[in-house]
């Protein structure tokens, strides 16, 4: 089997514009594609041979997907969310402001280099621990909150010019 890295690096573009073609949203197929490299990587023990790496990670990727539809469609139907009570309390103004400044965090995410981003990326939608992140990458702890410290560094920096 290729080191973590190699398959990420060979196979991560695939993967990510595989599961696109699901959701047809970026910022999902992102968080998705990182989800399938992090399961693959900790099941990878298992993979045995019969089929290329390649449709492996596929699979991981279609049930990952299946899973976050689950998700979705439980918080549609969960009963204790009364939708025309967060209707009434958001204006549609401030649910556009909101919106935007969200357009434009991810904008200035998107011009951090790779680790940073990734790191970022892991930490905002993954709401991974930085233990965990630390893991994902291949380093430590340690690196994990200094590399989320000095992006927010970085973005706060950005805001306020």
């Amino acid at each position: 089997m290729q080191d973590t890295d190699e398959l990420y690096r060979e196979y991560s573009t695939q993967v990510y514009k595989f599961v696109f073609s699901f959701c047809h949203n970026h910022l999902l197929a992102e968080e998705i594609t990182q989800e399938t490299f992090y399961r693959a990587i900790k099941s990878i023990h298992r993979y045995d041979g019969t089929c290329k790496v390649y449709v492996w990670l596929c699979q991981i990727a279609k049930h990952v997907w299946y899973q976050e539809l689950d998700k979705q469609n439980k918080r549609k139907t969960d009963p204790l969310e009364d939708s025309s009570l967060s209707e009434s309390s958001h204006s549609t103004e401030s649910q556009f402001i909101l919106a935007q400044e969200k357009m434009d965090l991810f904008k200035q995410l998107h011009l951090l280099d790779p680790h940073t981003k990734e790191v970022m990326y892991l930490r905002m939608t993954g709401e991974f621990s930085f233990r965990e992140i630390g893991e994902i990458l291949g380093r430590d702890e340690t690196w994990a909150r200094v590399t989320f410290y000095r992006g927010k560094q970085k973005l706060m920096k950005g805001r306020m010019s």
